[in-house]
């Protein structure tokens, strides 16, 4: 692809200039300031095609190559992980009652069930929101490949998968989504790169306002403020998988830290949030 676009970019990048020379050909002093622009921008991007990127393809191939051995690592580590998943899951009663046992063994009852609760809330919040935003994703990506494709957008397939791969991230993933896969369209045409660009303006409020409140609900509990900061916050700590696992776990943390709140409050005496907004209801 690399090759490819080095190769007719140039082409693309002269047919954009008669067209724009066109548009300017009643003001002689525009014009003059236009291809003096135009000729050093492409000379400058064109030696850097045939100097710097094309000689350095060797270096390239070899780091891919290198993701490429790293992607088979991982999906060696996937089918691992998926025999291991298939023998948890065939002693998870056996496994259920010794952890309980275990727990029991260390605190006491009270304490016991604290920790069983808090347990069973994380399982239900990244089981329910990961699994949730993957289908939201997979509707995303198949809707964005059918428009794509019934709008001729060039590389409909390709950009598709990356929609439907970043949206998992939320909040931002729409944009991350869509940057690159307008600059694969950019190149084969400005004009459907617009129209690329409507239609993922109008897939992402079909996302935000119908398809996503219908399958994942408010499941977080946390409002737009916290969203955003989890996905900032674990997102610089941990990259990419930081900014998909980020929000469900905060919305443990903000759970752990509520129920210590509440439980500081009552042992001292004083009401919280919660039972002041009780109170001014009744």
């Amino acid at each position: 692809n690399i090759v490819n676009l080095s190769e007719t970019l140039p082409g693309k990048l002269d047919a954009l200039a008669v067209r724009l020379e066109a548009q300017m050909a009643d003001n002689e002093v525009l014009q003059s300031y236009f291809d003096t622009a135009y000729e050093s921008v492409s000379t400058t991007f064109e030696n850097w095609l045939k100097e710097s990127l094309i000689p350095s393809m060797g270096s390239i191939m070899g780091n891919v190559g290198s993701g490429v051995l790293s992607v088979v690592n991982t999906l060696k580590d996937v089918v691992i992980g998926i025999i291991v998943a298939v023998y948890v899951l065939a002693s998870r009663k056996l496994f259920k009652r010794q952890s309980e046992d275990l727990l029991r063994c260390i605190f006491n009852a009270h304490w016991s069930r604290v920790i069983r609760d808090e347990i069973i809330y994380m399982d239900k919040m990244f089981s329910g929101f990961l699994s949730g935003k993957m289908l939201d994703s997979a509707i995303i990506g198949l809707l964005c490949y059918i428009v794509c494709s019934i709008a001729a957008i060039p590389n409909a397939l390709l950009i598709s998968v990356i929609v439907g791969l970043t949206n998992i991230i939320p909040f931002f993933g729409p944009f991350i989504g869509a940057i690159p896969s307008a600059v694969l369209v950019l190149v084969e045409s400005p004009v459907k790169a617009l129209g690329f660009l409507v239609i993922i303006l109008v897939l992402q409020q079909l996302d935000g306002n119908v398809i996503g409140p219908r399958i994942l609900g408010n499941s977080t509990g946390l409002s737009s403020f916290w969203v955003l900061f989890a996905i900032i916050l674990f997102g610089g700590c941990f990259g990419f998988v930081g900014m998909i696992i980020g929000v469900p776990l905060f919305a443990v943390i903000y759970d752990i830290i509520g129920k210590l709140v509440h439980w500081g409050l009552q042992k001292r005496g004083l009401e919280g949030m919660d039972e002041l907004k009780l109170e001014d209801q009744q």
